[in-house]
This record gives C-alpha cells, structure tokens and sequence, in this order.
C-alpha cells in the first residue's frame, strides 16, 4: 500500500461504521489508508444526514471508493441520497467476511483488505470522476 503523491488529488474513502465486525472492518481499513496518505476519509454519516459541508465533498467529482460491510450496503445509499455514485464498491461479504457481532477481526485481516482496498485505489485512473445526479 503505497503512500500517494500530492499532485494526485486524493481519492475520498467512505466506511460503514456499523455494529458488526465486517463494518467494523471497513472503518477500520478506511482510517487506515487515510492515516497513510493513501486516500482521504470522509464522514458517510455527515453525508447520509445531509450536513451540506460534507455533501459538498461527496459531490466534489473526486474518485470515490465506498466499503460496505454486508448487504445492506448502507454507504452506497447514503451516497445515493446525495446523489452521489461511488467510482468503485468494495463489498466485503463478498470477499467472505460475514457479519458478526461481538467480534474483532485482528491486525492481520485489517492489513490484507487495507492492501486489497489501497490495489484498486491504485488503480483508479487519476481523471476519474465520480458521478452525480
């Protein structure tokens, strides 16, 4: 997971942030790659909630990639009720991780799916937008 150049303009990350540990898993794989320079995380519930600062940099045009935990996929709607489409969903039950509550998935897991999430973010082309209604 390599650190981005600054000349990029970031892409923004969204995170479920539920109850579970799959959402718990997404959080914590966006704070991640914010902390590294690898993407910028913004606030999905800012965004589902409407506050206007924050739907503004939704609908900014940056390349956004959206985690949802399981398949409620409560970002992508929280983004659709900006009228915002993500540039990629990573959908984590997908790639096998059921939603569980009272648990954690440890450092190692959080570190394979930071890797996966910063591989596509990598391969984002740098004038990709994201699209609003």
């Amino acid at each position: 997971m390599a650190k981005k150049s600054s000349s990029k303009p970031r892409t923004l990350v969204y995170s479920c942030s539920g109850c579970s540990d799959v959402a718990q898993l997404a959080n914590e794989t966006a704070i991640r790659l914010d902390h590294s320079g690898v993407a910028e995380m913004s606030c999905i519930a800012g965004v589902g909630g409407g506050v206007p600062g924050l739907v503004k940099v939704a609908r900014s045009g940056r390349p956004i990639v959206a985690i949802d935990g399981c398949q409620m996929h409560c970002v992508t709607h929280c983004l659709e009720k900006a009228g915002v489409t993500a540039t990629e969903h990573v959908k984590l039950y997908e790639k096998g991780y059921k939603k569980r509550r009272g648990q954690r998935f440890g450092d190692e897991t959080i570190a394979e799916v930071c890797h996966d999430v910063g591989d596509i973010i990598a391969r984002i082309p740098m004038d990709a937008e994201t699209r609003c209604a």
